[in-house]
Formats: C-alpha cells, structure tokens, sequence
C-alpha cells in the first residue's frame, strides 16, 4: 500500500463519526482506528531528535481521553491536589487541565481509575499521541502547516509566566474528534525519551530505559514550533510544573518490545577505573604549560548537538587521571535547545578529546552546572533545569558518578521548585565539617546576589539557609540574606564562616570608587555582612574564581576591568615585576592571600610573558597575550588535581600552573613580535 493510498484512508476515516461515551468521572473518551503513518520529521538543530522519519502501524484500537484529565477529575483521585490550585496563577478552576502532576502521580491515577471503570487505563505511548494528533495529517500541525490564532495562549518563551486560563475544550477538535492536542498544557506519554531508529515500527513503545520521560504537545507559554505534532520534550519523572498536565487512554498495553536503552556518550566510554599514581608538583619549582584549547568543535558527522555559543564551564579531576570539564552548548542563552556537553582530557593525554553530549532534559533550558571531586572517588554534577526556556525559573538536579564519570545515578530533583535561586554557579566544594555548598545566582539579572544550598548527608537532603526573601541593600553593609553579586565565588575560612566575591552589587570603597563586593556569613549563609574589597568590579562576560588551594592559601582569579570600560583611569591594574618595578597589567589576573582574606600580598596577570594569539570563545573571542595582556573576560572554572597543579579554564582556553609559579615575579621581556 502505497503513501497517497495511506492518505486517502485517513482523510476518508477523519470524516466519519467519532463516537464519544463518558466514564464515571465525566471523561469522554473518543475511539482512534488502526493505521499506519509517518511518525517524526526530517529535524536538524534542536529537532535532530525528530528523525528520522520511520513508519509506524498501529495494530489495535484504542480509545484516547478528548481533553486533558481536568482539576475536578485527578481531585476524585487525590483531593489533596486541591491546595495546588492557583500556585504560579495557574489552573484554578474543575475544569482547567490539571497542572503539577509527576508521571509517578499520572500513572498512579491511571492506576486508580482502571480499578474504579473496571477497564484498563494508561497514559499514550509516544506513538499513540503523534498519531492521534495528525489524525491523518502529514503537516506540522493537524490544522495544517499554521495554528490559528484561537488555540494559542501566550505562545513566547515567558521569563516571568504569563497567567492564561487552561480550561480544557476550548479549541476545535481534529479530525478524530480530539481537543487540547497543540498547546494548554504539555503531557505525559509512557515512553522512556531516546532517539529513534529508521526501521518499520509496530506499536513502539519507546527505550527500555532512560532518564526522562517523554511529554508531548507543548503548552502555552512556549514559542509555537513546540506545539507541532513531531515535536518531542521530555522530563525527569519526578518534575511538576505549571505547564506540563496529562490526558489517558483507555486500552492494554502494547505488548510490543522497547528499544534498548541508550548507549554511552563517547565522553562516559573506555573511561579507565585504574587509580591514578599523582607525583606532587614542586612547591618550589615554578611551572606555568602552555595554555591549550578544551573546547573543540566536533566533526560535523559525530553526530554531536554542539551549537554556535559555548560559555559557563565547570571541570573536576577524577580518580583515573582524567580531567572532566563540562559546558553548555546554544545558539541562544534563553533557548530550550541548550545542551550540556563534556569532553576529557585522558590521563598522558595532551589534547582533550572532541565534546559529546554530557547532559540533557529534551527541550528544557539547562543553565548553569557545577562538577567536584569529594577526594574519595565521587564526584558530583549539579545541574540547573528550566520548565521552558530563558534561564531564570530552574530547579536543580544532582547526579554522582563512583566510576569516573562512566556511569551516573539517575538524576535527583534537590531543589524540585522551578523559580530564581536557582542558576548552579561552578564551584561546588566541601566545608571542614564535610558539608557540601553549591552557590547559585538568586536572579536572572545582571545583578541581584547568589544564594547557597548546603547538604549535610553527602547530597542526599539540601536546604537553602537563607531567611530573607527580599532582596538585601548591598551598598549599606547590612545584614542580608544573599552574597552580594551574581556567579560569586564562595569558599570557607579556617574560623568556620564563608567569605565570598561577587560580581555587580558593588560596594563602594572610602575613595568613592567602586569595588568588587566581598560579602562574609557566620551562619553558613543564612545572613551576610558586606564591604568593599582592594579588587575592582567585574561585569558581562566575566565570572571570578575564589578557592582555597591544597596547601591553604587563598586564590582569588578575577579581571583588571571590564572590556567596555571606558574610563581610561580604571583600565588595568598595577602589578611588580622581577626586577621590583610596577607596570600596569590588563586581563585576568590571581591574587593570594595567607591570612583568610585580610590581605592579598600576591597579584599576578596570568600570563608567561610569551606573546600569544589565542581565541577565548564566548563572550570572549580573539585576544593577544603578551608580557601586559592576559585574557581579558571569560567565564572562569577551576580544579586542583591531588598534585597540586592548578587546572584552570575559562570560556574556552585550559591553564595550568602551581603556586610557586603564581609567587614568582614575572620577567617582562617578550614583546609582540
């Protein structure tokens, strides 16, 4: 049987009748007939997920619900879900769909209401859902290649979500007589998310087994190509949200064999488990390598979603000798096609290996990561994820891996609440008592502090200490309960207290000028006080390090200035070379200091001297090193390996150096050539 013969049933079927009958709970149910169709689309970019394009039959008969499962219907089930209405604005009414259910929880109703109707109720398989939507259509939308104007609702990436009503059966039916298939609300299918394969398919059931689970049909405050019919999202199972509610369908299901489950990454493959011999770096020999480039682009056929903005890294050491660095990968930092991605530097290696993708819930914003090493073979990776796209209503999500990152546990909603505090900033570490502390920007601005989430267990519970939801008068010196700038820097001090450097919210110093903030807490960050610091501020494009090192000073690495300053008297600051003579230095530079932040004796540029045409990336882009001219903006990372070399990366360039090399002074010979 041929395509156009296909087409032919499909439309002739889509004009009869579609009879509705009514269940218990006033669900109407619609029957969908047997067919074949062409499932996915030809998808490039972010909807490389949608081919390839293969054929799908569906053997049997099912019957599938009209309208999303509503507030009053789910309520029969669990009238605790009644304190949930309104949260965000959203759904407050019986007949608006029903929003902040989990699949856990869907299932579960469908669980209950097969036992109340004595017949079988489950959520679609992806197959069923794409299907029942085109309803013998092959264009993106069942209304043709357009969504008319009556079915959208707020139809734009909304920092701020826009309340619109979600009462359910407000648009046209298809041909098949269903409703609320392009936009309302997003919904569960039972389909662990994976790629699809290019042979014939009957009944697909989706991946044996996955991270996420697939939801379909977008919703409204979303840019219209997520409402198509091919267009594919996923969530972790756990998540709920004011966008994502559920519809059944009442039929067994398929007895069709899944997929198997997705293979490794190529940076999570031939991960070597031997334990690393690390031969300490002099403490007195000064060692400064060759700066060298970790994100390389992928060939073009790897197969690799790697876009044209790669920015916001984080990196670790593991237990094998690798390095693990990570980053996020866009063409728009406020996009749902931002992935995470990693590549390894393998432990003799010299070249990091071409990034794979690291990291990705399907069709979700993921800003922000961090990366640590415990020192007793964990590591963790804390992960921002947005309900949409933009980057400011993230929650987080934790994952550890015991095997060098060959493997990792399945990811755990830490902060499951998607709002602002939220943006991982790198630079997770592990306080004296064995807490861990993960810094996170409480804003989406350009200004507005960066609040921390403490675990005491290992990972296993976090609170977020802070006690005041307003936001603090930085510039008073108040108490408050942010650290004063966004992707600020926090490290602890030997009498328990955190100290921190952030980045905007400057405090001025007695001269009148700006300073970059320091912000300390006695309270493991339930309450800060705030100064000014000897350091001046930074801005866009730019993002600090402050750690303790492995022999127990302080380093701070931050930027002279910012590129777009235009007051030529802040431009650069004053360093002294080997000879003992000031010069003024432009750049990133490292400050030390020996008495937990008093004073910072030590201000180095980062530079060898050797003159140097390099390519920062980001923001950042070409730039020449030379004896005065470091890198001069870029999103900063850092690890020190159990040798005591320091790895430091920015937005796209890898450093290396140890602290005898930071303590010596500069030699200023080499010119531009």
């Amino acid at each position: 049987m041929n395509y156009i013969n296909l087409l032919f049933i499909f439309l002739f079927v889509s004009k009869t009748a579609f009879a509705q009958e009514s269940n218990t709970i006033g669900m109407k149910l619609v029957s969908i007939p047997t067919g074949r169709y062409y499932m996915g689309s030809e998808g490039e970019g972010e909807n490389a997920d949608e081919a390839p394009v293969h054929r799908v039959a569906i053997s049997k008969p099912f019957r599938m619900a009209v309208t999303e499962v509503t507030n009053a219907q789910y309520e029969a089930f669990d009238p605790d879900h009644k304190k949930l209405r309104g949260k965000a604005g959203f759904s407050k009414d019986d007949d608006e769909a029903v929003v902040f259910v989990s699949y856990p929880e869907a299932v579960a109703f469908c669980d209950w209401l097969s036992k109340k109707e004595g017949k079988p109720y489950r959520l679609p398989t992806e197959a069923e859902w794409e299907y029942a939507c085109h309803a013998g259509t092959v264009t993106d939308f069942s209304t043709g290649r357009f969504l008319p104007k009556s079915y959208q609702k707020s139809q734009k990436t909304d920092r701020d979500p826009v309340v619109v009503s979600l009462k359910v059966g407000q648009t046209p039916a298809n041909q098949w007589g269903i409703q609320d298939l392009h936009g309302n609300v997003e919904e569960w299918c039972s389909d662990w998310y994976g790629p699809y394969e290019a042979a014939d398919q009957r009944d697909p059931v989706g991946r044996a087994s996955g991270w996420f689970r697939v939801t379909r049909g977008g919703s409204h405050g979303t840019p219209m190509t997520y409402l198509r019919a091919t267009n594919r999202l996923g969530m972790i199972p756990e998540d709920k949200h004011w966008l994502v509610g559920f519809r059944v369908v009442q039929a067994e299901q398929p007895a069709s064999q899944p997929l198997p489950a997705i293979p490794a990454k190529a940076n999570a493959q031939n991960v070597s488990q031997k334990p690393f011999s690390w031969k300490t770096v002099s403490s007195s020999q000064p060692v400064f390598r060759e700066p060298i480039r970790y994100a390389n682009k992928p060939d073009c056929d790897a197969g690799v979603p790697y876009y044209s903005h790669n920015h916001q890294p984080a990196i670790s050491w593991c237990s094998n000798g690798d390095l693990l660095a990570i980053w996020f990968s866009t063409e728009k930092e406020s996009g749902r096609e931002m992935t995470v991605v990693a590549s390894r530097l393998r432990a003799g290696q010299s070249r990091w290996d071409a990034p794979s993708e690291f990291f990705k819930v399907p069709d979700r914003n993921m800003t922000g990561s961090s990366l640590f090493h415990d020192g007793k073979g964990t590591l963790f990776h804390m992960n921002g994820v947005e309900a949409s796209g933009d980057w400011q209503n993230l929650a987080m999500v934790l994952r550890t891996s015991r095997d060098n990152g060959a493997t990792w546990s399945a990811p755990q909603l830490v902060a499951p609440e998607h709002e602002r505090r939220h943006q991982v900033i790198a630079g997770l570490f592990q306080t004296k008592e064995g807490w861990l502390v993960q810094a996170c920007d409480a804003d989406a601005s350009s200004s507005g502090g960066t609040a921390v989430h403490v675990s005491k267990d290992g990972g296993k519970t976090w609170v977020a200490p802070y006690t005041d939801p307003q936001k603090p008068d930085f510039k008073t010196g108040a108490s408050g309960g942010l650290i004063a700038g966004i992707h600020a820097g926090v490290t602890q001090l030997k009498d328990g207290s955190l100290m921190a450097f952030g980045r905007n919210d400057n405090v001025s110093g007695a001269d009148g000028i700006p300073k970059m903030p320091i912000s300390l807490s006695k309270d493991m960050g339930k309450t800060w006080t705030y100064s000014p610091s000897e350091f001046p501020p930074i801005g866009g494009g730019q993002r600090l390090i402050l750690r303790r090192l492995n022999e127990g000073p302080l380093l701070l690495v931050a930027f002279t200035h910012h590129p777009e300053e235009t007051d030529e008297t802040r431009k650069g600051m004053l360093f002294t070379d080997a000879s003992g003579k000031p010069y003024k230095g432009y750049g990133m530079y490292a400050a030390l200091s020996f008495d937990e932040g008093k004073t910072w004796p030590v201000k180095k540029l980062l530079t060898d001297g050797k003159y140097r045409y390099l390519n920062g990336g980001a923001w950042t882009g070409a730039f020449e090193m030379d004896a005065t001219n470091a890198e001069p903006r870029g999103y900063l990372a850092l690890t020190q390996t159990p040798d005591n070399l320091i790895h430091l990366i920015s937005s796209s360039i890898h450093y290396r150096f140890n602290l005898a090399w930071l303590q010596e002074k500069m030699v200023r010979e080499t010119a531009k050539p």
